[in-house]
């Protein structure tokens, strides 16, 4: 067996599996689960028409880069979005199926082992694909945590020389993922000058990049921050993107790599062998998701109403704020997190994720102890109904 399975944490979602063990809530309570970020929004019926539709394509090996048509509706919707110079469908951009194992497999094509002793930066809070991708790639993986004190960024400028030196890979994620926080252009433009010292790839996960709520300030990303600083050729930078939270299609398992195009080269001769290649019919469903903004509009406008309607019903001794983006709040529990999930799930029926769960003893502490993440996918009548309980229950305390 590969030793370094060993090494792999149970995931958050075990973790909160054998919290909960014996546990029976009070049934006075219809059972409200926001633990887990799977979109509960209905699929557009013109992306399940075009999946249907094209099932003839079942009976074909799909190639690995996928159709052109596919990476051309990328492309294009990444200069819509983004404002970006052409994009070359041929050799910039790669379909995958779900941001979650390209993100996996990208330190399996770039990590070294045997280049001395490799590490991966990931922030932290942090998604554990992350550390696990580090791990199994025969690196380790380097946190820099994102505390409240510094309104959840990461200080990469307090990382030792001695850690960038072995570093071969970074995590970035923007919109994070516990915290909803968007990094700005003077955080890019950091890490880029990073990367240029020392030769690591830059790997940063957008799937929560669809989801704001000012029409007029979408987040910024990475090519887009590089695009604004000269860097149009992405060296050492790829992006993950992904349809499941913006189109409401988790199922289909369909996202997209873009950036560096010797790095993306690299990635489909691993993928090649890795047998990543995408269903046609998915290929067909997902370039028709990529065309249409109106779609994603509508669900915007569906998560920014129950945030605006969530947000009031939070009251002392939690606190919380909106998230630049995503749809989590990232709310500071009254008591240990573990102990307050655990007792709300008991007393109220309402499931939540305990953010100590989503983050690693670093530097001294635990930097998602203390909080919870709780997910507004539910739609907005259970939303309301389960802050409601937190609250109540919080007031209890």
């Amino acid at each position: 067996m590969n030793p370094n399975l060993a090494k792999l944490q149970p995931y958050p979602f075990e973790k909160l599996r054998a919290l909960y063990a014996g546990i029976t809530p009070d049934a006075a309570y219809s059972p409200i689960n926001l633990s887990i970020g799977e979109p509960k929004h209905p699929t557009p019926e013109f992306i399940k028409r075009a999946l249907t539709d094209n099932l003839a394509g079942l009976a074909s090996y799909p190639p690995t880069i996928g159709s052109i048509e596919l990476r051309e509706a990328i492309a294009l919707w990444l200069e819509r979005r983004y404002g970006l110079p052409r994009i070359d469908p041929a050799t910039q951009v790669l379909p995958i199926n779900g941001s979650r194992e390209a993100l996996f497999a990208i330190a399996q094509t770039v990590i070294d082992p045997g280049r001395g002793e490799a590490l991966v930066v990931c922030p932290n809070p942090f998604y554990q694909i992350y550390e696990g991708a580090a791990l199994l790639a025969g690196a380790a993986p380097h946190f820099v945590n994102m505390p409240a004190a510094r309104g959840f960024a990461a200080d990469y400028s307090g990382v030792p020389e001695r850690v960038w030196q072995r570093t071969q890979l970074l995590y970035a994620c923007s919109p994070s993922n516990p915290t909803g926080r968007v990094m700005d252009l003077d955080e890019w433009r950091a890490l880029f000058e990073l990367s240029d010292r020392h030769g690591f790839v830059i790997a940063a996960d957008e799937c929560y990049s669809e989801l704001y709520f000012d029409e007029a300030k979408p987040p910024l990303g990475a090519l887009q921050a590089a695009h604004r600083l000269g860097r149009d050729d992405f060296s050492r930078l790829i992006v993950f993107s992904s349809l499941s939270k913006r189109s409401n299609v988790p199922g289909m398992r369909s996202g997209f790599v873009a950036g560096d195009a010797a790095l993306l080269k690299a990635f489909l001769l691993y993928r090649t062998y890795h047998g990543g290649a995408m269903s046609p019919a998915v290929q067909a469903a997902s370039a028709a998701a990529w065309r249409d903004e109106a779609h994603v509009r509508e669900n915007r406008r569906l998560y920014a109403e129950k945030f605006a309607r969530a947000l009031p019903l939070v009251r002392a001794p939690l606190a919380t704020a909106m998230p630049d983006a995503g749809f989590y709040f990232w709310m500071k529990a009254p008591t240990r997190d573990t102990d307050f999930a655990r007792d709300l799930h008991r007393g109220r029926n309402v499931s939540v994720l305990p953010g100590s769960f989503l983050a690693r003893e670093a530097h001294g502490e635990n930097p998602g102890a203390g909080y919870l993440r709780i997910a507004l996918v539910a739609p907005l009548a259970e939303c309301l109904e389960a802050l409601a309980r937190i609250s109540d229950f919080a007031s209890t305390l």
